[in-house]
């Protein structure tokens, strides 16, 4: 009698244990840390505020009653725009020591109100539940930080504008001050982007792209900011590639008069 031999046992296959995802944590949402309710009620808490807790402000400007946030918003950046105004027209002094001031304050205030609307636009498309009351604090608010940060500039700004008389150079330099302290505005209005529902940023990137292009045009629709001019405004309407362009040319370079010496 043959004797069958058993068939083994089917042993599955060892399937390592899957290593366990622990869930990214959900953004906290305005208002969520008690200090961010704590009401701004001063111009120099609202310094403290936009450098230290940029979200307090955020949350502050969808409450009822923020109008005094924006005018002290308002009336700070135009205030540091006017002082770093003032180390800009030292490389040139006598009259761009308040025409330079004007032009910069009024430039920057200008161009910022021009992109406004476009803002709240790509904001409604993207799905941002956010008002237009609310998006003109963030874009004022964007305008403070950003002349803070060119005040933190000056002492730098008024060393080269007294050690150069290089008009172009120095044109140059503050146009790279203000390009930092410009990214860091546009990350506060990012940031706060971000908490009013928005879908998509596209809208957004768009805009900074065109306040960039608005800014650096308003530079030379009120040329010379840095130099001198006999007249207020340019004479000659020009495009900002076409006017550095003639900057770079050989021979175009200029240095400040010799009675500012």
């Amino acid at each position: 009698m043959n004797e069958t031999n058993p068939t083994p046992p089917q042993f599955p296959p060892h399937i390592p244990p899957m290593p366990s995802v622990t869930p990214p944590p959900t953004a906290r949402s305005l208002g969520d840390n008690p200090e961010e309710r704590v009401p701004i009620t001063s111009p120099i808490t609202a310094i403290e505020a936009i450098l230290r807790q940029p979200r307090r402000v955020m949350y502050q400007l969808r409450q009822p009653g923020a109008g005094a946030l924006m005018f002290y918003l308002a009336v700070i950046a135009i205030l540091c725009a006017v002082v770093y105004g003032v180390v800009v027209g030292t490389f040139s002094g006598k009259d761009q020591l308040w025409i330079a001031p004007v032009k910069v304050a009024g430039g920057m205030l200008v161009s910022a109100l021009i992109c406004l609307p476009s803002l709240y636009i790509f904001a409604c498309l993207s799905g941002s539940q956010a008002r237009l009351v609310e998006i003109f604090g963030l874009v004022m608010g964007m305008l403070m930080l950003t002349t803070i940060l060119l005040i933190g500039f000056a002492p730098v700004a008024w060393l080269f504008s007294q050690s150069t008389e290089s008009v172009n150079w120095m044109g140059t330099l503050h146009l790279i001050f203000w390009f930092i302290a410009a990214i860091f505005g546009l990350r506060f209005v990012d940031t706060a982007f971000s908490h009013s529902q928005a879908k998509s940023n596209a809208g957004f990137n768009t805009w900074v792209v065109i306040f960039m292009l608005v800014v650096v045009q308003m530079t030379t629709a009120l040329r010379p900011i840095v130099g001198t001019s006999e007249s207020f405004f340019p004479k000659e309407k020009k495009f900002f590639l076409s006017y550095w362009a003639d900057c770079l040319k050989p021979g175009s370079e200029r240095s400040r008069p010799e009675t500012t010496r």
